[in-house]
């Protein structure tokens, strides 16, 4: 018996290989939440009863929660507002990443025989790998533009990346968001992990980046502010971080 291959780019229908299509809402709960089942069945070229079935079953599971940012503006809206979601803590366990177990007992036999400056030069050492692997892939010419490729990067290695604009700051601004970290159990016990990323963001964009949220801290996203104004030469910007833990 023989089938015919489905050709690339094809969205099955609803019901077909529902683990895998569950799977990519969870994907893109990730990359794009706090999201609308509205969002995701246009994405994904679903009925918007086929998503909320998944939806119901991930939550149900525990992977995905509604998001309650308040009302907009700070008033309240007429109508029920649309259910917005986001990966639970248990959801991103299940999105995988790095054996994290091991690498944090590795971090704090080193914290506990080296010190905390041994930690700070491991995370450091460890995103300059980054930053070499990353740098000659960035090839725009302004901070939006590398913004974009550094989230298309990110993402291919897992961190379900995105560039979302920022409206209302006298400077102009994008944020760049990472809906899932492999490393957020380790980064939980060491936010020097977080520190070193946000370093090499700003190496890598040219650009002094400022993070705003962790998945580390109990945020839904990594959430990094970019100006797309320079304010300092390529290479020597330097990330900082708000306390978000």
């Amino acid at each position: 018996m023989t089938t015919t291959p489905t050709p690339v780019g094809t969205v099955p229908h609803a019901g077909a290989d529902t683990d895998g299509t569950r799977r990519r809402v969870l994907a893109l709960v990730a990359s794009d939440g706090p999201v609308t089942a509205g969002d995701l069945a246009r994405t994904l070229r679903l009925t918007s009863a086929a998503v909320r079935r998944h939806l119901a079953c991930l939550e149900q599971d525990g992977t995905i929660a509604v998001h309650d940012a308040g009302p907009a503006g700070g008033q309240a809206r007429r109508g029920r507002p649309a259910r917005r979601y986001v990966v639970s803590t248990a959801g991103q366990a299940e999105l995988g990443g790095e054996d994290v177990e091991l690498a944090t007992q590795v971090m704090r036999y080193l914290r506990r025989t080296a010190g905390d400056q041994a930690v700070a030069e491991f995370a450091a050492e460890r995103n300059d790998a980054v930053v070499r692997r990353y740098a000659p892939r960035l090839t725009g010419t302004d901070p939006h533009e590398r913004a974009a490729q550094l989230a298309d990067l990110l993402a291919a290695d897992g961190y379900a990346a995105s560039v979302r604009p920022v409206a209302g700051p006298r400077v102009p601004t994008v944020q760049l968001c990472q809906g899932h970290c492999p490393v957020q159990h380790a980064a939980e016990d060491f936010p020097e992990l977080c520190e070193a990323e946000a370093d090499a963001f700003a190496r890598l964009l040219g650009t002094h980046v400022q993070r705003l949220a962790t998945l580390a801290g109990g945020a839904h996203a990594c959430v990094t502010n970019v100006p797309l104004a320079p304010t300092t030469p390529a290479g020597r910007s330097r990330g900082t971080q708000e306390g978000t833990r």
